[in-house]
């Protein structure tokens, strides 16, 4: 196997992965922006991919469809509250449900703040001063007629204490199952959207990248709304802490915020390290997983030829390119950890010099206002560590975004609704089909009749497989028509027509699982005695009956503990479970040893009659088992006859 590379077509070899990926960007953006298509769309500044409905398909190059995301100019703040915004939208009524609660967190932690200043005079033994906050404190607590001692201002310190832990438990506990909502939810919008995409975009994305995108993608994702929802959250508590920090001194509140601004200027490199660390994460998780999958599929191979070294020499420079991304990330979080704390303690022992030296205030007030603005600066600092650490997830959530909208651009139309009815024939008449410049079929006209085993042959590219495709209706034909019974396929409910068919691919495709899961395949409709059937049917029971476990026996990895002829029965047994009208085999039996293949055969050909059998093959068995041959040549296809010599 030929291991894929996230390189965009045309792409120069020695070109290195960041500028590919901002070249693959710029030609995603000028064709989703410029070309005339079933989908358009729009990229907002921010990088981020909105559909926007039309009637026509769009033909892009799906490499590098996240490009726009991790390419984009970092402007941080933009990119933050894009992100934000994009949560507030998506969970309107969760984030109503937080902010309140947040907020009422924060005056609970303003009302327990606000009986220090009292309680610390009253135990320095020092005269009540003017700030507005101790005049707010007394006028108060006399309008409920409490005074204003040591006892009382210590049972309101710990109401307002209780409560604002209280709410932050609650609140925390529904930010955790949010962000599970959020991952689920991410992951189950991709899936649905990929699986409902037009055939030609789908097999033209990476089984890797995608996966990623599961799993990796949609958990940093959720993590990024974790730290959004904490960003938020220690922003109310900030505002709180600098409100009462101004109802006592507003000249000192003013300077902290003063000092407090430089320092996160400076601290804002930091920041911007973390977020392009986060940025090639995003890039080389999806390229290292894309090529982890190719890699995986191919060590049999590699293992029997001595050339194990090439999985580790496909995956080495991946895999230090994540390892540098993450020293990044480590290094840009602890440098902004150990710097704070130095400089926001420094701000402080300079106020309190100030405070004591040179205007003489007293020891209560000092005290509060230390303590006050000590809890200010360290809020101010928790806001940047928490909002560097989102930057570093939000390239994840709008990479998956970003991969399920591109999905959504290229969704089937299925436009059919007449209900598929099999009983007389399938005809093409006409039909054209190619791929680009590549002409696979010119206008040919055949038919294959109900309850009949049909077979087609010929050279490899001759568009056997392609024939199967447009059967199925998972590609469309370029000009002429296919009917079922005379109606139309374009017309047919395409979901309704595929339910009437079963599908064996050449390719081993099954589970690590029992073979009662690989033949229902998790279907609630099949229930065991289905699967027996379709086993029996396809004279799978002699052995299955035999296994230590029967039907429930697990079948190893890719059916690693059957035999290649047992693989390919279990196969056909799960495309006959449902009850098809139509079943189609692409070269289900060329792996196969002669003995099994006839024995293949005699099935198929038992089957036909109440099912319409249509095999793809090259191999002379088949064709001789069949009722009708038909051979694809020069893009026409041609009856053959029964008698044909193996091609």
């Amino acid at each position: 196997m030929e291991l894929r590379t996230s390189s965009p077509a045309g792409a120069p070899a020695n070109q290195s992965p960041r500028r590919r990926v901002q070249a693959g960007y710029e030609r995603i953006r000028a064709a989703l922006n410029n070309a005339p298509g079933r989908a358009s769309s729009r990229w907002t500044s921010m990088g981020r991919l909105v559909a926007q409905p039309a009637s026509t398909a769009t033909k892009t190059n799906p490499r590098d469809h996240a490009a726009a995301i991790l390419a984009r100019p970092a402007r941080e703040p933009a990119v933050a509250m894009a992100l934000l915004a994009s949560f507030i939208t998506r969970y309107p009524l969760q984030s109503a449900f937080l902010v309140s609660a947040l907020l009422l967190a924060g005056l609970a932690d303003g009302l327990s703040l606000s009986a220090l200043l009292p309680l610390l005079q009253l135990a320095f033994d020092t005269p009540g001063d003017d700030s507005e906050l101790a005049q707010f404190v007394r006028d108060t607590m006399a309008q409920f007629e409490l005074s204003p001692s040591i006892g009382t201002l210590l049972i309101v310190m710990l109401i307002g204490v209780f409560i604002k832990n209280t709410l932050v438990f609650v609140s925390t506990q529904r930010i955790g199952y949010i962000a599970a909502d959020v991952a689920t939810e991410l992951r189950m919008n991709l899936l649905r959207a990929v699986t409902a995409t037009r055939w030609q975009y789908y097999v033209s994305q990476s089984t890797g990248e995608l996966a990623n995108a599961m799993a990796t993608e949609a958990l940093r994702a959720s993590n990024a709304y974790v730290y959004a929802v904490r960003l938020f959250a220690v922003l109310v508590e900030t505002l709180v802490y600098a409100v009462v920090a101004v109802l006592v001194s507003w000249q000192a509140t003013l300077i902290c915020f003063a000092a407090s601004l430089v320092i996160v200027s400076v601290s804002q490199i930091l920041v911007r390290i973390s977020h392009r660390a986060g940025i090639q994460q995003t890039e080389w998780y999806r390229t290292l997983l894309g090529r982890l999958t190719d890699v995986l599929q191919s060590v049999k191979p590699f293992k029997a030829m001595g050339r194990d070294h090439i999985a580790e020499d496909a995956l080495a420079d991946d895999t230090h390119q994540l390892r540098r991304a993450l020293k990044q990330e480590v290094l840009g979080n602890s440098a902004l950890e150990a710097g704070q704390e130095p400089m926001y303690t420094s701000v402080v022992a300079a106020g309190m010099f100030v405070a004591l030296v040179l205007f003489d205030l007293d020891l209560a007030t000092v005290t509060f206002m230390v303590l006050i603005l000590a809890r200010l600066l360290k809020r101010i600092g928790k806001v940047q560590k928490i909002y560097q650490r989102m930057m570093v997830c939000e390239s994840a959530y709008f990479a998956i975004e970003a991969s399920t909208n591109r999905a959504l651009l290229q969704a089937e139309v299925t436009d059919g609704c007449a209900p598929p009815v099999l009983e007389r024939s399938i005809e093409f008449q006409g039909v054209s089909f190619a791929y680009g410049e590549n002409v696979i079929l010119d206008r040919v006209d055949f038919a294959i009749e109900a309850g009949t085993f049909t077979t087609m042959v010929g050279d490899s590219g001759a568009g056997k497989t392609t024939v199967a495709d447009l059967i199925i209706g998972l590609i469309r034909p370029d000009t002429g028509r296919i009917s079922i019974d005379g109606v139309d396929l374009e017309t047919i409910d395409l979901r309704a027509w595929r339910r009437q068919i079963g599908y064996v691919p050449q390719e081993n495709l099954l589970l690590h699982r029992s073979v009662l899961a690989n033949v229902t395949l998790g279907d609630e409709c099949l229930s065991d005695a289905d699967a027996e059937q379709a086993l029996r049917d396809s004279g799978a029971w002699t052995f299955v009956r035999q296994m230590p476990d029967g039907i429930h026996t697990i079948v190893g990895e890719r059916g690693t503990r059957l035999s290649g002829g047992q693989r390919q029965r279990v196969m056909i047994a799960r495309a006959l479970a449902h009850h098809p009208r139509l079943l189609i085999l692409d070269e289900a039996t060329s792996a196969l040893d002669q003995r099994t293949e006839q024995d293949i055969c005699a099935t198929l050909r038992s089957l036909a009659g109440p099912l319409t059998v249509v095999a793809v093959t090259h191999q002379r068995a088949l064709a001789d088992a069949a009722d009708q041959v038909l051979r694809l040549t020069n893009c026409k296809v041609r009856p053959a006859g029964l008698r044909l010599q193996a091609t």
